[in-house]
């Protein structure tokens, strides 16, 4: 008997331990810090945990999970911006930004980017944090945040938040509450958004500046996914991902001699031009361009991209990306190069075929940045769940009908005269090509009346171009330009 309640014990103090494997809707951990940035020693906060979305009737029907660093010992705070990032997918945690980029840590990894253990965070001397706070916001499903159900256990209609204007909608709604309750509402404002984020945040500038009524200084399109563009099949998207297959095929001294010797700054020009006066139109011309301009559009481009003459006509001159990056080291060593950054090599079960097994590169990323943010938010920032951090989250189907987010930017920039635009690409993605982001940026404003307002950085690494080292310097030195060359300095928004 004395065993048994000694049983009865245990088993009562298990259950009474025992919890659901819920995120709290509503809650916050804060921590502080410092750091040295730019050789200037700082103090900081980090908050983190989670903050409601509402519908109409005031309900919380979701709860987004965020980090947010705000510096310590500022006098003015109405002065200082506020950064607030998105990543993309669309279904990406905002995870690689947020410790590989502009916050104060980022990964233990090497010069060019790849892993290395053991596993973890450093300090980031090259932060933001000097000149801006940050909020790294973490759409439904992604990183720990979730749906809510209702009383009944029913979750909210998934078309609420996965879709472009859905997606724009709540998180519009949701940053009105946070700058509400940081009391952030007389700062300059920025959105930074990667990949598909780059879609969220030209949307994003016209929901929040129409509907919440909050004016931006900047928007910061980092390696943006395009979706008027990327994908389309169609012969404008495929003629501008030439100029990155000259500087994917340099990298990886594929060129023939008379190019392969040059810098690639000196070449890219020329492919970009080749890419538009004549790769484009001879691509329009489709089934009916005649055998010479088609077979001399083939030995030009062949010339700029490493590819055999054959290998272009046989794919009528159309080359997917998917087989650029399986062929192009076919004969060479029979290894694939990386889709998000053409640097990063594979090893396929067969050399044949049209595309990679894997995507060489984001199996290296993963390798680095699962195991680090997992221990940085609990080790580092004390939040402690048993609910999974999703780097991916299931977010489809997702819906992408009405996509006017290009002419939400440019409707925004003409009602704002503050606001600028950067936009920043790595030469050597392959997924949002460097040139496919020059051409959005030229198609926002047709009219050519704000180009002024419109800023291009391109770097010698992939879609994630601040894991090269180099790069991560001298990208958040451009964002620094940026936020100084946006603020108002004194001067009336009018033109």
């Amino acid at each position: 008997m004395k065993q048994f309640f000694s049983f009865l014990v245990l088993m009562s103090s298990i259950c009474a331990i025992t919890q659901s494997r819920v995120i709290p809707t509503d809650t916050m951990v804060v921590t502080s810090h410092s750091s040295s940035i730019k050789g200037t020693s700082l103090l900081y906060t980090a908050t983190t945990g989670t903050q409601p979305v509402w519908n109409k009737k005031g309900d919380a029907i979701a709860t987004l999970y965020y980090t947010y660093y705000e510096r310590s010992n500022v006098k003015n705070r109405a002065e200082r911006p506020l950064i607030i990032s998105f990543n993309g997918g669309p279904g990406s945690a905002s995870v690689w930004m947020h410790i590989a980029y502009t916050g104060p840590k980022v990964l233990k990894i090497d010069d060019e980017g790849y892993p290395i253990q053991p596993y973890g965070v450093k300090d980031n001397p090259n932060s933001i944090l000097d000149v801006a706070d940050i909020v790294y916001v973490n759409p439904v499903n992604t990183a720990y945040s979730r749906m809510i159900p209702d009383k009944e256990g029913k979750l909210p209609d998934r078309k609420t938040f996965f879709g472009i204007n859905a997606d724009i909608k709540y998180l519009a709604e949701w940053i009105n509450t946070f700058v509400t309750r940081k009391n952030r509402w007389e700062s300059p404002k920025y959105i930074i958004g990667e990949s598909y984020g780059g879609t969220r945040v030209m949307g994003l500038a016209n929901e929040l500046q129409n509907n919440q009524w909050m004016y931006l200084n900047g928007v910061i399109l980092v390696s943006p996914a395009d979706y008027k563009l990327y994908n389309t099949s169609q012969p404008v998207y495929s003629s501008i991902n030439l100029p990155y297959y000259t500087a994917a095929a340099w990298y990886q001294k594929a060129l023939p001699n008379e190019l392969q010797q040059q810098d690639l700054l000196d070449i890219l020009p020329e492919a970009e031009t080749f890419a538009i006066e004549s790769l484009m139109p001879a691509l329009a011309k489709g089934g009916f361009i005649s055998d010479i301009e088609k077979r001399e559009t083939a030995k030009k481009m062949a010339y700029f991209s490493g590819l055999s003459e054959k290998v272009i006509l046989q794919h009528n001159l159309d080359v997917p990306t998917s087989f650029f990056w399986k062929e192009l080291l076919r004969d060479k060593t029979g290894q694939t190069i990386g889709r998000l950054d053409s640097r990063y090599l594979g090893i396929d079960k067969r050399e044949s075929g049209n595309s990679p097994d894997y995507n060489a590169e984001l199996t290296s990323w993963m390798h680095s940045f699962t195991p680090a943010i997992n221990f940085y938010i609990r080790e580092h920032l004390n939040f402690k769940t048993d609910v999974k951090y999703s780097v991916f989250g299931d977010v489809h189907p997702w819906d992408r009908q009405n996509d006017n987010t290009r002419e939400g930017l440019r409707q925004a920039m003409a009602q704002n005269p503050y606001l600028r635009v950067l936009v920043q690409s790595g030469y050597y993605d392959g997924a949002t090509t460097y040139f496919g982001a020059k051409y959005t940026m030229w198609q926002i404003d047709p009219s050519g009346k704000m180009k002024d307002r419109f800023t291009f950085k391109g770097y010698r690494s992939g879609h994630m171009m601040y894991l090269r080292h180099d790069d991560l310097i001298s990208a958040n030195n451009d964002l620094r330009e940026f936020i100084k060359n946006s603020l108002s300095k004194g001067k009336s928004a009018k033109y």
